[in-house]
């Protein structure tokens, strides 16, 4: 008997009759839990900085824009999550001085968000740990990697998400 609860999960799955998508199951299983591993690595990471992984998203996206500013929906749309969202993170990230929000100088019905110096200069910190402390060794080889990346983009794109 193994320790891994995704292969008990599979077994109990084929004893119910359900073993023709048990390799779904199990593929939604192991996203989710690789998902919680690499989510906490990244949670810690972050800890110094007092940044969640969305706020630093945010930070780094507005950081490598070429005015340092962009459309609230703009940035919504290139973070691919719902507006509000963005807006909350705005708020935190605005109180602690890392990003202001401006009318945008031509349209007067959008709002810009712009990163500070303070957010530049924290999230530029942030980005090193992170590089450091994740990115350098997520755990699986560079071909694993790669792989993985693949597998993901082709569940994207079967699902429209581009």
């Amino acid at each position: 008997m193994t320790d891994d609860p995704i292969a008990v999960a599979r077994a109990n799955w084929a004893k119910a009759g359900w073993g023709d998508v048990a390799d779904g199951m199990v593929a939604v299983t192991s996203v989710m839990r690789a998902h919680q591993i690499l989510l906490a690595r990244v949670e810690t990471a972050l800890r110094p900085y007092d940044l969640s992984f969305s706020r630093f998203e945010l930070l780094r996206l507005l950081a490598f824009s070429r005015t340092g500013a962009l459309p609230i929906a703009k940035a919504s749309a290139r973070l691919q999550v719902h507006v509000t969202s963005v807006t909350h993170a705005i708020r935190r990230l605005e109180s602690a001085g890392l990003v202001s929000r401006a009318p945008h100088p031509t349209d007067g019905r959008t709002t810009l968000v712009a990163i500070t110096s303070a957010g530049r200069e924290l999230v530029e910190r942030a980005t090193v740990t992170l590089n450091e402390q994740v990115f350098a060794d997520i755990g699986v080889s560079p071909e694993q990697s790669r792989a993985l990346v693949g597998a993901i983009d082709a569940l994207r794109h079967s699902a429209g998400d581009y």
